[in-house]
């Protein structure tokens, strides 16, 4: 029997949003010290309960404001719920967010070893896998150009070739593959699918069904932060796209 490498229970995450227009960065201090703010409450995430197992590959789908992107930065440990509990067993390499962990005003070369630290590995680490990270991204031509001068999608390829150079025990992907042309997406989904066949555990993240079916054993639905559907690829993705 496949052992949980993620367990997700009643998770719960509540943000405090301002019910009133404030004009100046002064006046709302002002307002803030005197108490004198008014908040709505808005639960992002309720009650979301899922066990992942090991060498899963589980997609996300779900429309903008569902809370995906909420849900894989609890599971990364970028945030904490404010209900519920979350367990996970093994290092996660998150793609979360177009140049996380990146400096813009550094190159590439540079960027891969502050990155790597970021993942948790060492420069003498990052020395043995900087050449085939540079190949994966295609991106020997600005090796030394600072990221600002990238496009969005050079910064995706850079991204992606670092968080997978070295195979994490859980890769979180989210919507990273929609940025790039269609043969460096091939190319990620090769990679993933490698990842996968090691026996590593993968969160998929994308608003295109066809990837996630492609890619992903499981899925989960999200509606407005509720927890609409969780199982079987095939299954799950069709009730989503016959709402």
């Amino acid at each position: 029997m496949a052992q949980p490498i993620i367990e997700v229970q009643d998770v719960s995450i509540m943000f405090n949003k301002s019910s009133e227009k404030v004009d100046s960065i002064k006046e709302y201090f002002v307002r803030l010290v005197k108490h004198q703010l008014m908040f709505e409450e808005f639960w992002a995430l309720k009650n979301i309960s899922l066990t992942i197992e090991k060498g899963d590959a589980v997609g996300i789908v779900g429309l903008n404001g569902s809370g995906k992107s909420t849900l894989l930065k609890i599971i990364a440990g970028v945030m904490k719920p404010t209900k519920g509990t979350i367990k996970v067993h093994g290092s996660v390499a998150p793609m979360i967010e177009l140049g996380a962990g990146f400096d813009m005003d550094l190159s590439a070369r540079e960027n891969i070893y502050l990155n790597g630290a970021v993942l948790g590995y060492s420069r003498t680490e990052m020395d043995k896998k900087a050449e085939s990270i540079l190949d994966f991204a295609e991106l020997w031509d600005f090796v030394d150009v600072p990221l600002k001068n990238y496009s969005s999608g050079m910064v995706a390829r850079l991204g992606f070739s670092i968080a997978t150079a070295h195979i994490p025990d859980i890769l979180i992907v989210d919507e990273v593959l929609g940025v790039g042309d269609y043969k460096f997406q091939e190319k990620c989904e090769k990679r993933i699918n490698e990842i996968v066949a090691t026996g590593a555990t993968v969160l998929f993240v994308s608003h295109s069904i066809q990837q996630v079916e492609k890619l992903c054993k499981h899925a989960l639905w999200l509606e407005k932060g509720k927890q609409v559907m969780y199982g079987d690829i095939l299954d799950v993705c069709a009730a989503y796209m016959n709402q």
